[in-house]
């Protein structure tokens, strides 16, 4: 008898668990429909041409793009519409307008396009790229291969990464991206945008599992900027140049810095009392790794403030905090 209720029991165990599980699978995949429908309009194709029109001339390449404003501003890569005279976006609903390019920026590969369209757009929805968490699910929506604009799923394999541009930090994720989909949207469960997908890892040229997007924060600055001005204001801290050195911060304790070994008589930098011979050894609470500075400086708009730690060629510490400035452009080498 016993024997026959611990039998029951586990039996409605087994029971109660796939139907937990069933609703669970059932309502994940509900909340990636319910994110696609949010943000599948908010995704246009990008067709750039050597010609007058997209009517009369050949297109040179197809890519996607993200509606970044109600008013027509639409954010794509630099690299689908570099060196290509006309551009035109069709939306997700067939609907095709000329484009003309406002502005770009080769660091970042963001470029920003100009639609004046006769209809409501979707424009969509951002959220905060410094919130995100290896292994969250992401979908990458764009149009590759010129097939029309598709939805793959995956997660955050990673953050951070550079992949060979240290101006940035890039999002890593193994949702299908393959040519075509560049400049189109990595958005979050919620439908909302955390990069624009911009390149492959790839030895074959189509999807491997590895596929990097602008976080959005970069995005919106970026974007932002190019609306405002038609460019991406670079900030200016000095003219200067820096050698990557090894150090005796403390007695016995060796450390890594970057070394001015050349400085311009002028400029924020100078004027805080920073010269040759001097090493900085911390940006902002970080190691002064090249990567480091360079990042803060294509990150920062002019105004912004950047702390660096100081040992002195006379042996002393010291905090110096810097405004950044927009008068010249930065000229930094190692």
């Amino acid at each position: 008898m016993k024997i026959l209720q611990v039998f029951k029991i586990n039996y409605l165990v087994v029971i109660l668990i796939t139907i937990i599980s069933t609703l669970f699978i059932v309502n994940n995949n509900n909340k990636f429909v319910t994110a696609s429908d949010k943000s599948i309009s908010s995704v246009v194709t990008v067709f750039s041409y050597g010609g007058n029109s997209y009517r009369s001339s050949r297109s040179n390449g197809i890519g996607s793009g993200v509606i970044f404003s109600d008013d027509g501003y639409i954010v794509t890569n630099l690299h689908v519409v570099s060196q290509n005279k006309k551009v035109a976006i069709k939306l997700n609903n067939g609907n095709q307008y000329n484009a003309k390019i406002i502005g770009a920026d080769r660091n970042s590969d963001i470029a920003v396009l100009k639609i004046l369209p006769t209809e409501t757009l979707d424009s969509i929805n951002f959220a905060d790229s410094k919130n995100l968490k290896i292994g969250d699910k992401v979908l990458a929506i764009g149009n590759p291969y010129g097939i029309g604009i598709s939805v793959s799923s995956g997660i955050i394999s990673a953050t951070g990464r550079d992949y060979g541009n240290p101006y940035l930090e890039l999002i890593q994720t193994d949702a299908a991206i393959n040519p075509g989909n560049s400049g189109g949207a990595l958005i979050n469960e919620n439908g909302n945008l955390i990069g624009i997908n911009t390149k492959i890892f790839s030895k074959t040229g189509a999807y491997q599992g590895i596929g990097f997007a602008i976080p959005s924060e970069k995005v919106i600055q970026v974007a932002s900027e190019i609306i405002q001005y038609g460019k991406v204001r670079s900030v200016w801290i000095g003219n200067f140049r820096v050698a990557i050195v090894r150090f005796e911060l403390d007695k016995n304790l060796l450390s890594n810095g970057l070394q001015v070994v050349e400085m311009e008589g002028e400029g924020p930098l100078f004027k805080k009392g920073v010269g040759v011979g001097d090493v900085i050894y911390g940006v902002n609470g970080k190691d002064a790794t090249w990567k480091n500075l360079t990042q803060f400086l294509s990150l920062a708009a002019p105004g912004d403030s950047i702390k660096l730690e100081i040992f002195t060629e006379s042996k002393k510490r010291k905090v110096v905090e810097i405004k950044t400035s927009a008068i010249k452009e930065i000229n930094l080498a190692i």
